[in-house]
């Protein structure tokens, strides 16, 4: 999966071998069957992670987090970017 393909319309979830580790800068994100590292860069994107598990779709935790679709372009590329390195997987 790469980014273009990533669907936010669809549900995702953080993988199962996925450890969030929270950070003042925001999360840092540890795969323990790649043991791939990924940086979180602030604390919205984190939040929105979390809730993944809590919404039908990307799009509706993004707008859980106040984030609307003229602003959520950044964040659908993060969490695209999460998707293509399996740090989040289809639900």
């Amino acid at each position: 999966m790469d980014t273009e393909t990533f669907d936010p319309g669809a549900t995702w979830r953080l993988h199962p071998q996925v450890a969030l580790r929270p950070e003042p800068f925001g999360a840092l994100l540890y795969h323990f069957g790649t043991r791939k590292l990924s940086f979180l860069k602030n604390t919205v994107i984190v939040d929105v992670v979390k809730s993944l598990d809590d919404h039908e779709s990307v799009r509706e935790a993004l707008r859980a987090h106040g984030i609307d679709e003229s602003a959520e372009r950044p964040y659908v590329r993060a969490l695209g970017t999460l998707a293509a390195s399996h740090m989040i997987v289809p639900a």
